[in-house]
C-alpha cells in the first residue's frame, strides 16, 4: 500500500438515484477520495457494519431505509460510527434541516449541490483523515 493510498479518507454515497450517486462519485473520486455506494440506508448501515468510512454522504428520501433512519443507525450503539454525515436532500421546507440535524448529521445541504462546494466540505469534514 502505498502513502498517498494510505491517507485517502473514504467516503460512502448513499442516494437511490443511479445518475446522482454517480455524479457525486465521480467528483469526490477526482478529488482523490476512496469511494464506494450504496443505494439505500440499509445497504448504507450493512457497509458500515464492515467498513469504517471517514464521511457519509446521505439523501433524504431512499426507500427501504430513508436518510434520516440511516443516520440515526449509523449514530445508533450498534454502529456507533463518529464519521461525519452530509445529508442531501431536494427537500428546502422549514425544518427539513433541523430533523437531519436530529437525526444526527453534521452538514443540510439542497439539490442541485454545486460540485466544488460538495468536494470543498468532504475536504474539510475528513481533514484530520489526511493529516
Amino acid at each position: 500500500m502505498t502513502s498517498d493510498t494510505a491517507t485517502r479518507a473514504r467516503v460512502l454515497v448513499v442516494d437511490d438515484a443511479a445518475t446522482v450517486r454517480l455524479y457525486h462519485s465521480s467528483l469526490l473520486t477526482g478529488a482523490g477520495f476512496e469511494v464506494s455506494e450504496a443505494a439505500n440506508g440499509l445497504e448504507a448501515v450493512e457497509a458500515a457494519l464492515v467498513t469504517d468510512f471517514d464521511l457519509f454522504v446521505v439523501d433524504v428520501n431512499m426507500p427501504k431505509m430513508n436518510g434520516y433512519a440511516c443516520v440515526e443507525a449509523l449514530r445508533s450503539e450498534n454502529v456507533g460510527s463518529a464519521a461525519p454525515v452530509v445529508m442531501i436532500s431536494t427537500e428546502d421546507r422549514p425544518g427539513d434541516a433541523d430533523r437531519a440535524y436530529l437525526a444526527g448529521a453534521n452538514l443540510y445541504l439542497v439539490k442541485p449541490v454545486n460540485g466544488d462546494r460538495l468536494v470543498r466540505v468532504a475536504t474539510m469534514l475528513t481533514a484530520e483523515v489526511a493529516a
